[in-house]
This record gives C-alpha cells, structure tokens and sequence, in this order.
C-alpha cells in the first residue's frame, strides 16, 4: 500500500521531526506547505512572485494559492510515492478542498495521524528547538543537537531559533491552534482516518508509537 497521511496536532508536538523520520524510513515525500511556498517564490515565476511579495508582506498567503501548490506538487509524485502532509490542512475549509484536490489526482488518504503533547512538553520543545535556515532540517538543543554546534548537520548552513519559537509566541500560536485546526481532529475521527499519537516522549519513542499505529493503517 501506498502510505498517504496529513500530520495534525499542535505547533512543538514533534509534527516536523517525526515526518522527517518517517519519511526516511518508509521513501514518503514531506510536504510541507511552508517549503512549497518557499520555493515557488524563488522559482521566480507569476505564482512565485506573488507569493513572495505576500510573504515579504508579512500577510497570510491565500487558501487558494496554497491548494495550487500542493495540488501541482500531489500531480508530480506518480502513483508510486507516498507522501505526508505537514502543514497542510490547517481548517475544515482546507480539509475539504484537499478532498476535492484528492480526487482529481486519483489519490486517497490512508490516515490522519494527530501528533499530541501537552502544553508543558510543547513548551519546552519550542524554546529549545533550531532550524536550518537553509534546508530546514530541524534539532533541538537538548535532543536532537547538530554534530557541530550552530552548524546543519546536512548543508553547514546557520542553525538558527525562529521568531514563533520564542517563549512568549508560544502561548498565541496555541490558542491559534484550538481555536482553528483543533476541530480538524473530529473531523477525520468522523471519517475514521483518525490516528492518535502520543509524542510526549524522547523521539525514540515517539517513532515507535507511530510505528505501531502504522503497522494498522498498512
């Protein structure tokens, strides 16, 4: 079976890194809504360059033009190669529209995996965590360092703390979170793709939680 899932669960549950994790170990595609936009504004074309002139805006980009970008990136991937969403959707809005997107490419969800943690271990993750300002790749100062301290692992580019990482961005992004995507959870539970994932632990754990989870959707 081709493995096709949407990542849910709040910002610091460890949504990024176990995506990473899993896509390794199974050859899924990560698809993540912040890189498709990313690289479409280098790519330099009409789309592109509207998205960078949203982006450099400081304005949210469009539902629409994010359903175009993961809809042209689904219609490149063949019937071969699973993928994983992270990002993507974010509303019951997006949700429907991915369904919609779904069917003219032929393909159909296997599960909807929700990345719990509480707001305690969230809180920690968050403040700890780095990134990649190249490639994106993501550590954590305590549990996932770089081999060489400031430095990707991957490319050798700065890693650095983004801005929503910061402890007192924490609290809004979560709130934000509830307010908007929670419902998301009973949406896919209502459909019976819904597969809940405790990632409260180290990340070897919570691999092995998914894992498990997986060896039912297979």
């Amino acid at each position: 079976m081709v493995l096709r899932l949407v990542f849910l669960g709040p910002p610091g549950a460890g949504k990024g890194t176990i995506a990473q994790r899993l896509c390794e170990a199974h050859e899924l595609l990560q698809i993540s809504t912040g890189d498709l936009l990313r690289e479409e504004a280098k790519r330099g074309t009409e789309l592109g360059n509207k998205v960078k002139a949203i982006m450099e805006s400081g304005e949210y980009v469009d539902d629409s033009i994010v359903a175009e970008l993961v809809e042209n990136k689904l219609k490149e991937l063949g019937t071969e190669k699973g993928f994983i969403l992270d990002g993507f959707p974010r509303t019951i809005s997006q949700a429907e529209t991915l369904e919609n997107i779904l069917d003219k490419v032929g393909f159909e969800l296997n599960g909807a995996f929700d990345i719990e943690a509480t707001d305690e271990t969230i809180v920690e993750r968050l403040s700890g965590r780095r990134s990649c300002g190249k490639c994106g790749k993501i550590y954590h100062l305590k549990n996932i360092p770089p081999k060489e301290k400031g430095k990707c692992d991957d490319c050798g580019s700065e890693v650095v703390q983004r801005n929503d990482d910061k402890p007192d961005v924490i609290k809004t992004r979560l709130e934000t979170y509830r307010e908007k995507t929670a419902p998301l959870v009973k949406y896919y539970e209502e459909k019976g793709l819904l597969k809940v994932v405790d990632a409260n632990g180290e990340i070897k754990e919570n691999m092995k939680n998914v894992e498990m989870i997986l060896k039912g959707v297979e």
